[in-house]
Order: C-alpha cells, then structure tokens, then sequence
C-alpha cells in the first residue's frame, strides 16, 4: 500500500528503501516489534518468490533486515541536533511539516491526514478526529514559530488540495515521500548516523513540554494517550526539571547546609546506637532547627 502510494506501479520499481519505509511505518503505528516482525518476514517471502522468478532485483533483500526491540523509554532528540535540523530546512513546506510534528507531537499519519478545515489557524489548533491507535478524536495546539511557517505554507500551496500537505500533481503526501525528506534533512545537517526518524519528533515535543512543567494528564490528552501510564514514560527521559532539583538539593548537603528535620534523624539515629549498646546516656537537648 505504502508503494502504491507512493506512485510505484509495478514491482519492478521497488527498492531496499521501500522495506525500510515500510518498517518506520509499521513500528509508527505502535505495533510490536514481534508483530512487525512477522509482516516483514511475510513481505520478504513473497519478494524471494518475485526474486525467483526475476521479476525483482535481488538487490532488494541483499542485506539482512533487523527489527530491533525499542528501549523501554521513548527517545528525544537533542537540542543541539533539533537546532541544526530547523537550520538546514529551507523549503517553505517541509519546514512547516517539520515544526508542525516537533511542536504539536502528532504522529506522522496524522499530520499526513489533516485536511485545510481541521487547521485553525487564528487560534493555533488542530482537529484531530481520530487518533490512529486510540480511535479518539482530540484537539491540539502549535507555536507561534509552527504557525508561521504554516501561514507562509498557505499562502504558496494550491488552494483546490483537500489535505495540507501534498506533493506533486497527486492529493496527499505518502509517508515514504515524507520520510524520504527527513532523511535528506538529517543527512545535510550532518546528525543522519544518530538514527532519528520522524517519531522521534513527537518524543521530543513531549519532553520539552515536560521540562517546561505540563502536567501529566494535559499531556495525555494531546499526545492522544489512552492511559497517562503510557505518558508516565517520558517522565524517565533525561528531565531538566528533575536534574536542577537534584543539583540545588546536592548543593545543600556539599555546604553542610542540611535542613533541621534531617538534623533531628541523624540525632535519634545516634541516640538509638547508644541505648543499643546498654551505655547510659544523658538525655540531648535536639535542635529541630525550626
């Protein structure tokens, strides 16, 4: 399907890329890796028997295929990389695709659905009305950068296109097409050996909303989440929130400078040693340092 999307007609025209597109998609849609898995294993069968009988190139699967199980945490990019990647993004519809994904948490599909009617731009927000893992219709929102790369979009594309996002003569944009440029955009910002792809933007929008102190159960609802357990997760990326408590608090203790209730533990704590060991021991005066 992802093929015919993409204008391919015939098998003949397919290549390596279109395995590996078609993976990103499969494991974008939130399935298992055990479950993506088979399907490639199922595609790669019918390829072998379409190789047999030189119908495709036996280039296509010259190398072996890994799906690896994702880590138990989400991944973000870094922000040195998410600069260099808006850097390099001049084309005036894909930068609005790029800040769209990084500043909204869409999933690709998403986005590649969203029509002219479901963007509001006056009020910066777009109607989601089915999410496609939970089914659940929902209402997101974009920054002051997303929307003006978005206007400047609208003002160059074809009026007469029912989905924002399109490429060539043809309706909509596939995600391989859409893959394809991020990839290119990786590449010529010199961070493609870091193995992002286009997820890795939504993990990113949910981290930075976290640092920047959103609740749990607001970012539920507009990451589309169907359970804030499943949310809970990006709680475990690398935190700048959690790091600055960590260091002011580290701080205190390197200057001896301990509040009084800690103070008060470690006195009872001592207290505890000596009637342990049978001493008679002279009643403290303890300074709960109120």
């Amino acid at each position: 399907m992802l093929v015919k999307q993409d204008g391919k007609k015939c098998l003949e025209e397919i290549t390596r890329g279109d395995l590996g597109a078609f993976v990103e998609h499969e494991q974008d849609r939130g399935l298992k890796p055990a479950t993506v898995r088979l399907r490639l294993d199922m595609l790669k069968a019918f390829i072998r028997y379409q190789i047999e009988k030189e119908i495709m190139p036996v280039e296509v699967l010259s190398k072996r295929m890994i799906i690896k199980v994702p880590d138990s945490l989400p991944k973000a990019m870094e922000t040195e990389d998410e600069i260099k990647l808006l850097s390099v993004i001049k084309n005036i519809r894909n930068r609005a695709m790029i800040l769209l994904l990084l500043r909204t948490g869409m999933r690709i599909g998403e986005l590649l659905n969203t029509k002219v009617k479901d963007i509001h731009l006056t009020e910066k927000k777009i109607d989601i009305w089915e999410a496609q893992k939970t089914r659940i219709g929902r209402v997101i929102y974009f920054s002051k950068d997303a929307a003006k790369a978005l206007r400047a979009w609208l003002q160059r594309r074809d009026p007469e296109k029912l989905f924002i996002f399109y490429a060539g003569n043809r309706d909509t944009l596939t995600y391989a097409g859409a893959r394809l440029m991020f990839c290119k955009y990786l590449e010529k910002a010199k961070i493609d050996r870091k193995g992002y792809t286009l997820h890795y933007l939504r993990h990113t929008n949910a981290s930075s909303l976290l640092n920047a102190g959103i609740s749990f159960e607001c970012l539920r609802e507009l990451l589309g989440h169907a359970s804030v357990e499943v949310t809970r997760r990006y709680a475990r990326l690398t935190n700048k929130t959690r790091e600055k408590e960590y260091f002011k608090a580290m701080g205190k203790i390197e200057r001896g400078n301990i509040d009084g209730y800690y103070k008060l533990d470690l006195e009872l704590h001592l207290l505890a040693e000596f009637l342990f060991q049978g001493k008679q021991v002279i009643r403290p005066t303890l300074q709960l340092g109120l």
